[in-house]
């Protein structure tokens, strides 16, 4: 650590969860459950989502693009999380603390879009089902779904050159556990303030847009799924909707936390923990959420172990 720290090294130190070391390991216990959680729930979803025909449907591509996302999120972190909380070297090199941010915003910024795009699809589904092949069609999915990643990298891409031209003065020692804007800003050793409003503008663009979609489809769906006759025919409109609202309440509350509070009212201690939670808490527990009460999946598994255990 002590070289590393010299004028020799060009990169950063995540200074993390060090100042607590009865916690790292507790934490790396704790997080590597979750990370192989995430890893198996995902991959789950996404080869359930490709094998059973029954859901190869506009509402299981976007599920297994959702679930592609967390799996690529939760690995461009936690493994060098892993890595830091179990040994004694923090450091992280500038390319790579250049790539963790670019790659971590991207998925993050895809993922608002993407929400957004999975709630204009059960609005369609519940408001339009006589329309809903028409206007879900693949083409149209592929393109909504394709427009989600491009959206989110090319702000990524703007948001990564900017926080990294902010003179830093030397300053090198990051206190988080991984490369973010809030304490990457933190470095600076000149007024940011530009800077920060910058980026507030465009979380304010990324974040409310897309909220601004799922308010509108949930209303309209609301007032649809009222207008059914059938207690069982509400059941199961809002029981489609309910996993989907779960999920955006998760990452959404999160997400505004950690971007959209003025910087001065940032506390490193809580930044640190609500990081934790919408990188490896939220992709885990999605795909619980989304199969816990879905018959459509918990069928198509238990069709997969069956046949499994019948080809032996």
């Amino acid at each position: 650590m002590e070289q590393k720290n010299g004028s020799s090294f060009t990169g950063f130190v995540l200074l993390g969860f060090s100042d607590r070391p009865q916690l790292e390991l507790v934490l790396f216990v704790v997080l590597l459950i979750f990370y192989l959680f995430t890893l198996l729930g995902n991959t789950t979803i996404i080869a359930l989502s490709h094998l059973d025909p029954h859901l190869q449907t506009p509402m299981y591509f976007f599920l297994s693009n959702l679930s592609f996302l967390d799996l690529c999120y939760t690995t461009s972190t936690v493994p060098q999380l892993l890595v830091h909380l179990g040994g004694e070297d923090k450091s992280i090199s500038f390319g790579g603390c250049v790539a963790q941010l670019f790659i971590s915003l991207g998925l993050g910024c895809t993922e608002c879009i993407l929400l957004g795009v999975m709630a204009f699809d059960r609005y369609a589904a519940i408001c339009r089902p006589l329309h809903y092949t028409v206007v879900m069609h693949p083409r149209l999915c592929a393109l909504m779904a394709s427009a989600s990643w491009v959206i989110g990298f090319a702000n990524s891409s703007l948001q990564t050159v900017l926080i990294f031209i902010v003179p830093r003065c030397g300053r090198n020692k990051i206190d988080h556990f991984l490369c973010e804007i809030p304490p990457l800003l933190k470095l600076a050793c000149v007024d940011t303030t530009v800077y920060e409003s910058e980026m507030f503008f465009v979380s304010v663009m990324i974040l409310l847009i897309p909220v601004a979609l799922i308010t509108f489809s949930y209303g309209r769906v609301v007032r649809a799924v009222l207008r059914i006759k059938s207690s069982a025919g509400q059941r199961k409109a809002f029981g489609t909707c309910g996993s989907h609202i779960t999920v955006v309440s998760l990452f959404y509350g999160t997400a505004i936390y950690a971007y959209l509070q003025p910087s001065n009212n940032y506390s490193q201690d809580h930044g640190k923990f609500v990081s934790l939670f919408y990188t490896i808490v939220t992709p885990m527990v999605n795909p619980v959420i989304y199969t816990l009460r879905n018959k459509d999946v918990t069928g198509a598994m238990r069709k997969m172990i069956f046949r499994g255990h019948d080809s032996r």
